[in-house]
């Protein structure tokens, strides 16, 4: 069994999932942080997705990601499973590459004003080609690659970045070119918020610590990993003007020092503290393992959403990709989710596939998909890095921003409801289809049905 798997089915059975390596005296030692902190919700949306005139959109990615870069003046953190920010890396020559390609200018750019640049990626990397990498290192970009697969048996999947120990981005896209234009992304971006910046940044540290041969994971990580912000004491701030609790979860276990929340134990919260709907959007949900076989059935977050449902009548919403690599055995799992639902008995679960139509754009390869990673109740909105199946939890790296707003401003509506229109802008649109309209994974290619 994976390190941190050990005692899931005891607490999943008793309705609870651990927190890993809680803090002795957290209540003790928490500090509430006077912040004044800047929030947008930010997004991808790829060429030739349109949808409705006068629909909500989230901030543009790129433009995001460029405000972070004008911005820098000292330092910027990025963990990124890959980059591949060129075309010329996967041997395609496409226009849609050159807003990566932009990005990658300007990290140079900086990297010349003597801004410092500390970039963590997975080993093996699964770029081809790391042509990104080696040449920001040869401009003086300090480049880390941890083997993951070494110490935990699983990659580093997060995707953030940290500017100046004060602006953060999180969110689902890696440092790809598609991700700024074939693939359909979702983050968010944090200005002038040193509190949570710095708290992020212990999350990098323990994987930039380890990024040498022959490193060990601490048991116990040193004190200076630890945290006083996590689900039991989260920080209490201003985004926008508007009180707000938040913290930064993060996986697998094993990277989680002494008082940070584990990932999987804050969607389990979340879901938990539903009192009318759960709203996921996923680019794959499997209540087993992925990549151990054989396979390990899994059921922790999938029990979780049956029983609110249940139990509350809670509403489940569930939007998850189809697309040419979807696993066909995924369906089967949807289908017994969304066998739960009887609205006789005022039980609501619905699971729709959404597509991302191929149409001009099949010599990318990997894109044109849903690759969103968050959560949106009536209570708290998550945003994440990891699938929703058993690998991504338990030795994959992985991190999450869980996020609570109670607005009296009627002029601000709270970070929840802005990320419930988008699902639901997704949701209502012509590229999400019934589960039941869908046979196989053939389905999932369709070009000119929509």
């Amino acid at each position: 069994m994976p390190q941190g798997a050990v005692g899931f089915g005891l607490w999943e059975r008793s309705g609870r999932v651990p927190k890993c390596h809680p803090a002795p005296g957290d209540i003790a030692c928490f500090t509430i942080y006077n912040c004044t902190c800047r929030f947008e919700l930010v997004e991808n949306v790829p060429y030739d997705l349109p949808f409705e005139v006068n629909t909500t959109a989230a901030k543009p990615l790129y433009q995001a990601w460029i405000s972070l870069l004008d911005i820098a003046q000292e330092n910027i953190h990025v963990a990124s499973y890959y980059w591949s920010l060129t075309g010329k890396d996967i041997n395609v020559n496409d226009s849609s590459s050159e807003q990566g390609e932009d990005i990658l200018k300007r990290f140079e750019r900086l990297l010349a004003e003597n801004v410092s640049m500390y970039i963590a990626t997975s080993m093996p990397t699964l770029s081809t080609n790391s042509t990104d990498l080696e040449l920001l290192e040869n401009k003086g970009a300090h480049v880390k690659k941890i083997n993951f697969e070494h110490l935990t048996g699983g990659v580093l999947h997060s995707k953030f970045w940290i500017v100046d120990m004060k602006h953060v981005y999180i969110g689902s896209a890696n440092m790809d070119w598609r991700s700024l234009s074939q693939v359909k992304e979702f983050g968010a971006v944090i200005y002038n918020c040193s509190c949570l910046a710095k708290d992020l940044w212990k999350t990098f540290s323990t994987y930039w610590d380890l990024g040498h041969a022959n490193a060990t994971i601490p048991s116990p990580w040193p004190r200076n990993y630890s945290t006083h912000i996590n689900h039991s004491h989260p920080l209490e701030v201003e985004f926008n003007g508007t009180l707000t609790k938040a913290y930064f979860s993060a996986s697998p276990p094993a990277f989680c020092p002494e008082g940070r929340t584990h990932d999987l134990f804050a969607i389990i919260s979340v879901i938990s503290a539903a009192h009318k709907f759960v709203y996921i959007s996923v680019m794959e949900y499997f209540p087993t393992s992925r990549f151990v076989h054989p396979e390990r059935y899994w059921p922790t977050i999938d029990n979780a959403l049956r029983r609110v449902a249940f139990n509350y009548r809670v509403q489940i919403r569930l939007l998850v990709s189809c697309w040419t690599h979807s696993d066909p055995a995924m369906l089967h799992y949807l289908r017994s989710l969304s066998a739960l639902n009887n609205p006789h008995t005022h039980i609501s679960v619905n699971v729709k596939l959404f597509i991302v139509p191929v149409f001009n754009h099949t010599n990318i390869p990997y894109a044109r998909v849903n690759h969103n990673k968050y959560m949106v109740t009536d209570k708290s909105a998550y945003i994440g890095t990891s699938n929703w199946s058993e690998d991504y939890f338990t030795n994959t790296a992985g991190v999450g921003l869980i996020i609570k707003q109670n607005s009296t401003n009627l002029r601000r509506r709270p970070i929840q409801e802005q990320l419930k229109t988008l699902f639901e802008r997704d949701w209502n649109s012509k590229y999400s289809v019934n589960l039941e309209d869908v046979q196989g994974q053939k389905d999932c290619n369709w070009r000119d049905s929509l």
